[in-house]
């Protein structure tokens, strides 16, 4: 059989050579051994996910407890110890077989001659671990600077593994609630699973079970009934119901907003950026039979996804087109119920589930997503109906990006909002930060 730990350095590797995208090749490593039992496949992802999720946090531990800087390692043995630390710190993986288990892959990888060194590093962390009172799953504590060592956002980027540009942002939008929102990002967290919203309350729950049953923990959430988090899952593909198109990913936050959106039976509906589908598929069944989705992006890989998914949900009231929303298509003015404007963002809110989002962002990437962002309202706002609904979202957490362009339609456009601009926050409940806004087309 092969070693879980030994896959999940090689993605590990493939991870550290790249420019993200690691939810795509992580999903891609899973695949390949799909023959592995379930627990072990979520061991998989636990480790990737996690280690890439904490690595800031590792660095500095590593740094500090090693004679050799982390820089200076040899790849393969940098992440053999970024994957060891995050067992010991973070994980309910015994410390002795860590340690045992690190130096048998650095041996196995051509580095015998350094599993002294590996054995070392590891021992020693563990050794800490072990004569401090703090045996919880904050054991990484232990090991962060003391107050007043390093500035504020400093310390905090550390704790919470995030780049100082990243921290500041938080610090700046949201002061001494930063550190709540952080933690409530951090680590890992649960898929969320939307049920068909048809199913009956015995079908849901039915379905659920199922679930439940190959050892899938399903928390059910307390203001949607149809979402759940799911924890320990694998690859989801393989979960009971998923083929039948009884559930779908989407997070509880992206769901508020599009029942914010009041979609009516029979209502015409545009979505705008929408892959990767889950607002399409929602939509599609408020409005329906009688209604219809309009689901849009820029790419033939993006709406092939959404193709994917809405043939497996039995979307039947849906027509998928490659569409680029930032132009405008004069030919869809004044058409649509609804227009679901879920445009780019830097993604702040879900840093905690799409990984290479906080290794990647710059200030110039900031910048020229805001630009874009006018451009798609711009385009896309003449396509509402008199009288008809504009919901604009994003899964971030800028007021330049949300508050600040949902003004900018306000000025510059015939809109009123509904309600009042809605920023969901992870320390709020379980969900990612999310921004949506209900605009009305005046009559």
């Amino acid at each position: 059989m092969e070693n879980v730990r030994s896959i999940a350095l090689d993605a590990l590797m493939e991870a550290e050579g790249s420019n993200g995208g690691y939810g795509n090749l992580i999903t891609s490593v899973l695949n390949k051994y799909d023959y592995l039992d379930r627990r072990d496949k979520a061991f998989i992802k636990l480790l990737f996910e996690g280690t890439i999720e904490r690595r800031i946090t590792l660095d500095f531990i590593l740094d500090r407890k090693s004679s050799v800087k982390t820089p200076k390692m040899k790849p393969v043995i940098r992440n053999i110890l970024r994957m060891g630390v995050y067992q010991i710190l973070f994980t309910d993986a015994p410390g002795y077989a860590v340690v045992k288990e690190s130096v048998n892959l650095a041996g196995k990888r051509g580095f015998k001659g350094l599993g002294g060194f590996v054995n070392g590093v590891l021992r020693g962390i563990l050794r800490d671990v072990e004569a401090s009172e703090n045996k919880d799953n904050k054991r990484y504590e232990i090991f962060l600077p003391e107050s007043g060592q390093y500035s504020h956002e400093t310390y905090l980027g550390i704790k919470y593994s995030l780049p100082g540009d990243i921290v500041n942002i938080f610090t700046g939008e949201y002061g001494k609630r930063a550190e709540k929102i952080l933690e409530a990002m951090s680590g890992i967290r649960g898929v969320s699973l939307r049920f068909r919203s048809g199913l009956t309350d015995e079908e849901r729950e039915a379905a659920a079970n199922a679930i439940k049953e190959t050892g899938v923990t399903l928390k059910q959430d307390p203001q949607v009934p149809f979402v759940y988090q799911a924890y320990h899952t694998g690859d989801i593909r393989s979960l009971p119901g998923y083929d039948d198109g009884l559930f779908n990913v989407q997070d509880v936050s992206s769901v508020k907003a599009i029942l914010a959106a009041g979609i009516k039976e029979g209502d015409k509906v545009l979505d705008c950026c929408a892959a990767p589908g889950g607002k399409t598929i929602l939509a599609s069944e408020l409005a329906k039979s009688s209604g219809h989705v309009t689901s849009c992006d820029v790419s033939e890989t993006k709406t092939g996804i959404i193709g994917e998914n809405i043939e497996r949900l039995k979307c039947d009231n849906v027509e998928v087109l490659v569409r680029d929303a930032s132009v405008h298509h004069p030919e869809s003015d004044g058409v649509y119920d609804v227009v679901i404007l879920d445009v780019p963002c830097s993604g702040l809110g879900v840093i905690g589930k799409k990984r290479d989002i906080k290794y990647n962002l710059s200030k110039e990437g900031l910048e020229s997503l805001t630009v874009l962002q006018r451009k798609i309202i711009d385009a896309c706002v003449p396509y509402v109906k008199k009288g008809g609904i504009l919901l604009y979202s994003t899964c971030t957490i800028r007021k330049a990006e949300n508050e600040e362009q949902v003004l900018y339609i306000t000025d510059n456009y015939d809109y009123e909002t509904v309600d009042t601009p809605v920023q969901l926050l992870p320390d709020e409940a379980e969900q990612d930060g999310f921004f949506y806004c209900v605009l009305r087309r005046k009559p």
